[in-house]
């Protein structure tokens, strides 16, 4: 067994049937890796710690009694498919890339979920309001361009929780220039350069 691996066990508890299945998500993102990029070439050596521990973190922020979550942008379903297979929640994964979205479908035979995912093949923009009650996006854009993107997702109550890197003052600085907000941060567990942005009360100026 991997340090790593071992790490994320002992951190998250996991044991039985949800290691299996994650067991079995990180197995196929390996095999799909060597036929589309789905997540950063040079990542794939810290998996466990890069990808599945830095997703399954963000479980620990959803507010009580949050329902609908949508993860845009959601690539090879990080961190939206380990959300669902942690927490009950009707997911919602957004990406436009048909080759992700396959890969998502045999995902979630290895990976199922609490309850039920919905998987958008299309662009953020192009979509119905999902009226989400928490928004959260991976590597996935820019705070301002985000913001502007999945405002229309969100209602009065929508928490965005969002993994981000060094630049975030600066996010938060070029996204107030159009958008009111009420921020939060939180120390990721993964990297110590890096943030959890929990936003509320989104508005455009």
């Amino acid at each position: 067994m991997s340090a790593e691996r071992a790490a994320v066990i002992k951190r998250f508890d996991l044991s039985g049937a949800q290691l299996s299945a994650i067991d079995a998500y990180a197995d196929l993102l390996t095999r799909w890796q060597a036929k589309i990029n789905l997540v950063g070439p040079a990542t794939l050596k810290t998996l466990w710690t890069r990808h599945i521990w830095d997703s399954l973190q963000l479980a620990d922020l959803l507010p009580d009694g949050s329902q609908a979550v949508a993860d845009l942008g959601s690539g090879a379903g990080l961190p939206g498919l380990l959300l669902a297979h942690r927490r009950p929640i009707t997911l919602h994964s957004v990406e436009s890339d048909s080759r992700k979205i396959a890969f998502q479908r045999q995902a979630l035979r290895a990976i199922p979920p609490v309850e039920k995912v919905v998987l958008h093949n299309n662009r953020v923009g192009a979509l119905e309001p999902l009226k989400a009650d928490v928004i959260t996006a991976r590597a996935f854009a820019p705070l301002p361009k985000l913001l502007s993107l999945g405002y229309k997702h969100q209602h009065h109550g929508t928490v965005w929780i969002l993994p981000k890197g060094q630049n975030l003052a600066d996010e938060i600085e070029e996204a107030t220039k159009c958008w009111t907000f009420r921020a939060e941060t939180v120390h990721s567990e993964t990297d110590k350069e890096a943030r959890i942005l929990c936003l509320h009360e989104v508005t455009p100026r």
